[in-house]
């Protein structure tokens, strides 16, 4: 056997492996310090251990897509995966707004009931409209901060210039007389930094990761009542999901469900790490009562949950589906 020979027999056995072979990348917003990162390098990690000859190639801070660009080319086959806030993509599936609505969720574990319940399959059969499923589950607490004085509640925002996240959270603010100043959350620190915001509502994670403790005088964290939870998981073009191997699909799914239980504890610490982050550099914590959960819940009510319910297909049903989560 000649040297061509050897050389085009060892091409051939090699070609099943490298036609298995895939690379799939993964774009995200955040910082490498997040947790929201840190879950998508568990993935990562954990299916590169798996060897199955699939790879996930992570694009942190923006630098693929940009922050609220993301769930159009997942949903169009040019991304493969990313950690998405899913209420950025409101404006294309007005059922996604309800994942950040305000006074909707209690805490962390209800969150994740939530994502199992009926209301979360019907979340995910929206998706699935898209070609987008999900891989991850997971809500994150957050609270506000404040340049013009500490806010717990409603008449706080009173002619405050406020970033809330979400079209359910922007309507309920303006109906107590807030301003609203739309952008991800990436772009709060410049706007704080220049007085285009007063005021944020963000996760735990973003204060922290974002360095907003260097532009805010007040920080009401989230504690055992907190306001403000946001759907974030990790989702994935479904047709390239179905495209893998057997055993492709085996290693991510095992990897998800890994990445799933570390996503609800680390979320738990990220509000504690949060509070102190904010204490130790001087900025003034405020608590929000349940008194004043209630007094934000019943302004929801005659704001956001009603724009919802008015404004999405089969929004009431929705909406019953998630009030009906203990």
């Amino acid at each position: 056997m000649n040297k061509i020979t050897l050389l085009a027999a060892g091409a051939a056995l090699l070609a099943p492996l490298a036609a298995n072979a895939e690379t799939l990348r993964l774009s995200h917003q955040w910082a490498e310090g997040d947790v929201r990162h840190q879950v998508a390098q568990m993935v990562a990690e954990e299916v590169a251990a798996a060897d199955v000859d699939l790879e996930i190639q992570i694009f942190p801070n923006q630098t693929l897509f940009k922050a609220r660009e993301q769930y159009t080319p997942l949903s169009r086959g040019q991304l493969d995966m990313t950690v998405l806030p899913l209420s950025y993509a409101g404006g294309q599936q007005p059922a996604y707004n309800l994942t950040l609505m305000p006074g909707l969720v209690r805490n962390l574990e209800h969150g994740n009931r939530l994502s199992k319940s009926e209301f979360g399959d019907a979340i995910r059969e929206t998706m699935a409209e898209d070609d987008v499923m999900v891989l991850v589950d997971g809500y994150l607490a957050g609270g506000f901060g404040s340049n013009k004085g500490c806010i717990t509640a409603p008449e706080d925002v009173q002619g405050v210039t406020i970033r809330a996240a979400g079209k359910s959270f922007e309507e309920m603010l303006a109906g107590a007389g807030a301003s609203i100043a739309s952008m991800a959350s990436s772009e709060i620190y410049p706007a704080l930094q220049t007085g285009v915001l007063d005021a944020a509502n963000t996760s735990s994670e973003s204060f922290v990761s974002y360095r907003l403790y260097e532009q805010l005088e007040c920080y009401t964290p989230a504690g055992d009542t907190a306001l403000w939870f946001m759907y974030q998981p990790l989702i994935m073009n479904k047709t390239t999901f179905e495209g893998l191997t057997e055993e492709q699909q085996a290693a991510l799914m095992a990897a998800a469900e890994k990445a799933e239980a570390y996503y609800l504890t680390e979320g738990k610490k990220g509000d504690d790490m949060a509070r102190e982050t904010f204490r130790e550099a001087g900025v003034e914590i405020a608590e929000m009562s349940e008194e004043d959960f209630e007094a934000w819940r019943e302004l929801a009510k005659e704001t956001a949950f009603k724009v919802f319910v008015e404004e999405t297909p089969n929004g009431q049903e929705l909406l019953d589906k998630a009030l009906a989560v203990e």
